[in-house]
């Protein structure tokens, strides 16, 4: 039988930094990657994100997200290897709890890209991953937990499981009478919209609980026809959409970019949620913006825009009982 679109789409992403910026008319550029930062988190970006990149632009802001660099691997001070503290909130193997009434399950290690910043680029994915025996003590947990409402799933990306493997989760969580909702935190649908396929939609369309999906742009530019046409699927299945944000230097640190984010995934039908400060976490601290030109661009931003386009400024801080607004 042959593989799903989405997962052929998914092996023929580029992997080689080079290649990528060849695709891009770039080749001048190719003394700037670090083979040391591709090594320790390898490149992966799927040929469609590629296609949205500007020609010959070296500071376009799709690139930029996704392009191992020199800076990566300049020690920082107060940056480190467990920058939300995931490890302290761990209450079984892949279930994280650091808020009341929600449990994060993470799902998987796998991600069709591997954005720079990602917070958890040095996440144990290989020993803390909820899904390995039938999710057994993940669901297990949130059974015996009646505080528990909503679950969160995800990674890694989530979406990267199959449909079979979702279901498998679903089906062991029907029986816990209370949760309420389920939200999935997923880049797939911006950057590999092939993954919204018939049997995804009819998973979600299935399940008993309100479904939230948080998607992951950072950029207008991350939005295209296929996208557009990936979240009509969504909602028509009955799924809110919210978009996050990192708010990253050289990718949308000015009221434009931000302003043309909030729009454009609005006419995609997505809400704009939060837009955080960057996660603290080492070879990242290249994408920083400090915290009085974060809060001097969202005022601007809550200036120009309606207020239900503005995302709430927010930083995670390790401990906190939820999001530390700015």
């Amino acid at each position: 039988m042959a593989a799903p679109r989405w997962q052929q789409a998914w092996r023929d992403a580029v992997r080689d930094p080079r290649e990528l910026l060849a695709l891009l008319g770039l080749e001048s550029m190719a003394d700037r990657v670090s083979d040391e930062a591709a090594a320790q988190f390898p490149l992966r970006v799927p040929r469609g994100f590629v296609g949205r990149m500007r020609y010959a632009d070296p500071h376009d802001p799709l690139l930029r997200q996704v392009l191992p660099l020199d800076d990566e691997m300049q020690p920082v001070a107060g940056y480190g290897l467990d920058a939300v503290g995931d490890g302290a909130a761990r209450t079984g193997t892949g279930v994280i709890q650091k808020y009341r009434g929600r449990a994060l399950l993470v799902a998987t290690g796998s991600c069709a890209i591997n954005c720079r910043y990602c917070f958890r680029r040095h996440f144990p994915y290989s020993d803390e991953t909820a899904a390995r025996d039938g999710w057994q003590e993940a669901v297990d947990l949130i059974r015996h937990d009646d505080s528990v409402e909503e679950v969160l799933l995800s990674g890694g990306d989530p979406l990267s499981l199959s449909n079979s493997k979702l279901a498998e989760l679903s089906d062991a969580l029907a029986g816990i009478p209370h949760l309420r909702r389920l939200r999935i935190h997923s880049r797939l649908p911006v950057v590999l919209p092939e993954r919204i396929d018939d049997g995804l939609v009819a998973w979600l369309a299935g399940l008993r609980w309100p479904v939230t999906l948080v998607i992951h742009a950072n950029h207008a530019n991350e939005f295209d026809g296929t996208v557009d046409a990936a979240l009509r699927r969504l909602r028509d299945a009955g799924v809110h959409l919210l978009n996050q944000a990192v708010l990253l230097q050289g990718v949308n640190d000015d009221v434009d970019a931000l302003a043309a984010l909030s729009e454009r995934g609005f006419a995609a039908g997505v809400l704009p949620y939060y837009l955080h400060q960057l996660d603290r976490v080492a070879g990242a601290a290249h994408f920083e913006v400090d915290d009085a030109r974060a809060k001097a661009l969202h005022a601007a931003l809550a200036a120009r825009l309606s207020g239900y386009l503005v995302p709430r400024l927010v930083r995670e801080v390790a401990g906190d009982t939820g999001k530390r607004p700015l």
